[in-house]
């Protein structure tokens, strides 16, 4: 086995830290674990400490991906796992999620069952999310959200640059490594009750969801966004015109912005495509 790095992002996780960490520090296939406290208020850093594990600290609050870009820079091991500090993840299906990695994967992603969600609210966007991203790939992805895997350290470093500072990391991560041509495996997993409160509001983080949809398009290929949108929008523009042709006998303005709008978002598409291949075109 190759080294092996955890990395565990953690604001105020003092409670799930303690429950985790006894169990991750006696498995012999790692070879550190870095937990990064996200400007937490309460024990946190301390709680990691007593037990050996490596604490990078940050004065304040950045977000779980900034503490998943910190970890990653940090880490020595060839491969990287990471899980979160609430005490949702098992450390014992480490051995299982290696295994299957070790078999020819570059990313392999702990997939959650329905009955594993938090709430039906967020298993309702994460099954959004996994039916837009098995669309977008051409391959069944079975949990998008996820931020429970094992990847290729090297690798995961290549897209620092994309990750946001937020929660969409697993999305981020996901999609470009589709993209890039790696290998992305999914293995079933059960996840416990977190300890403590989340710090994910559906009704708060609604509109960011919303844009994470638009921003796994955008990703991977976004003529598969803007396309359908440029074909509806001159079919509205076309059915218009044959409606002011049939009642007036002429072409109208409205018509002309439609078909203007249609060629326009179309170019955007084009445009989009050529800047995503520069973004994920591998130098050999």
């Amino acid at each position: 086995m190759k080294n092996v790095s955890v990395v565990i992002p953690a604001k105020n996780e003092a409670a799930g830290l303690s429950k985790i960490l006894p169990e991750l520090m006696a498995l012999s296939c790692i070879g550190e674990v870095l937990v990064v406290d996200d400007g937490s208020e309460d024990a946190t850093a301390e709680v990691a400490l007593s037990y050996g594990a490596k604490v990078i600290s940050s004065p304040y609050s950045k977000g779980n991906g900034a503490s998943i870009k910190a970890g990653a820079r940090a880490a020595v091991g060839e491969v990287i796992i990471f899980m979160d500090a609430d005490g949702q993840h098992d450390p014992k299906d480490i051995g299982a999620l290696l295994a299957e990695y070790e078999s020819g994967y570059d990313m392999l992603v702990g997939a959650r069952s329905g009955s594993s969600q938090a709430s039906m609210g967020r298993w309702a966007a994460n099954s959004l999310y996994n039916r837009l991203a098995s669309w977008m790939v051409g391959r069944k992805v079975e949990d998008l959200t996820s931020g429970f895997r094992v990847v290729n350290a090297n690798k995961f470093r290549e897209f620092l640059h994309l990750l946001p500072n937020g929660f969409s990391y697993p999305t981020t991560i996901t999609m470009a490594f589709f993209r890039a041509g790696y290998n992305v495996g999914y293995k079933a997993i059960n996840v416990e009750k977190r300890l403590g409160k989340s710090h994910i509001s559906l009704s708060r983080d609604g509109i960011r969801f919303l844009l994470i949809i638009f921003k796994i398009g955008t990703l991977y290929s976004p003529l598969k966004i803007f396309f359908p949108t440029s074909v509806l929008v001159g079919l509205v523009g076309l059915s218009y015109y044959l409606f002011t042709y049939i009642t007036q006998g002429r072409f109208t303005n409205m018509s002309a912005l439609m078909f203007t709008t249609s060629l326009i978002v179309f170019m955007m598409g084009l445009i989009s495509e050529q800047i995503t291949s520069l973004i994920y075109k591998h130098e050999t």
